[in-house]
């Protein structure tokens, strides 16, 4: 492509040839001036009119802060009133947990002074040098997470005291303490005696207590039945299991209250008194064994 420029100065004619690089080059160069011209004049533009607005109503600036930071507020708010309801959350289980530690040092016979629920621990140290910062949001929840890890911790605490706790007074219910009867006395206690029968040197292996016909033989201890029914020697007799080794008997019944394998607990009547078998008159004859050898009941009738 030529351009062909005409001068009456000179009386003749000049042609250029736009193919050519260099013209190329000089148009393409001048067309980029102009377009950045044109644009740095459009921003400059644009912002005074925007400054000419700002100053015409300043007031909508302060508008658009004032927005912006009731939303910051309001954000804020929710995530304080989160962190309120895991702190209620966390005091209602702190109030559990206490009320189960009291409950736990009165059935242990816990000294209170040294496991205290009702106040918090002594605490103390050096007056603060100042350096240091409040607390903050993101402070507080790490706090209210640690605070929840703690808990769960001291939870699986007390629920094991707990379990120990009450092995120990189940362990307590299934061991021998206690009389077999409401009323009565001792007739014979346990050891070397003269047999009311033959009058001969012999080896009383439980105590005897005397009490009114047809009263109640009462279970020392918590067990299963292992023996209901006639014995030799023992009349009538009911026999208890306790785990632990220990066992108890209960002879010489008018009759039997409970079948083998019925489960028993403290204090229930398991037999009537009665004098059957080798007896001289209403009684209950009343063994306690340990891994299969007779021992004095006294150590537990005394409890």
């Amino acid at each position: 492509m030529n351009v062909i420029f005409f001068s009456s100065s000179f009386g003749k004619a000049r042609h250029f040839n736009l193919s050519h690089p260099v013209p190329l080059t000089l148009i393409t160069i001048a067309a980029i001036g102009v377009l950045v011209t044109i644009f740095a004049l459009g921003l400059h533009l644009g912002e005074s009119s925007v400054a000419r607005m700002a100053l015409r109503n300043p007031g909508a600036a302060a508008l658009a802060e004032q927005a912006e930071v009731a939303a910051l507020k309001a954000q804020l708010q929710d995530r304080v009133d989160a962190l309120s309801m895991r702190l209620g959350v966390m005091n209602a289980h702190v109030i559990r947990l206490d009320a189960l530690g009291k409950r736990l040092t009165q059935m242990a016979h816990i000294n209170s002074h040294e496991f205290d629920f009702d106040d918090d621990p002594p605490q103390g140290g050096s007056e603060s040098d100042g350096v240091g910062r409040g607390a903050q949001v993101p402070d507080l929840t790490s706090m209210i997470d640690d605070l929840g890890r703690r808990i769960d911790q001291r939870s699986g605490q007390f629920t094991a005291l707990e379990n120990v706790i009450l092995g120990r007074q189940l362990s307590f219910e299934i061991k021998p303490s206690g009389r077999p009867v409401r009323e009565g006395y001792i007739s014979s206690y346990f050891g070397e005696r003269m047999d009311p029968f033959n009058g001969e040197d012999a080896f009383h292996k439980g105590v005897d207590f005397a009490s009114g016909a047809g009263s109640d033989v009462l279970a020392v201890a918590s067990g299963i039945v292992t023996w209901a029914g006639p014995r030799e020697g023992y009349g009538n007799l009911v026999e208890l299991n306790h785990g632990n080794g220990y066992v108890t008997r209960y002879a010489h019944a008018a009759k039997t209250l409970v079948t083998v394998g019925d489960e028993v607990e403290r204090g229930q009547a398991v037999a009537v008194v009665g004098s059957t078998g080798r007896s001289t008159g209403p009684h209950v004859h009343f063994e306690v064994l340990k891994d299969g050898r007779q021992i004095d009941p006294m150590a537990f009738v005394g409890r």
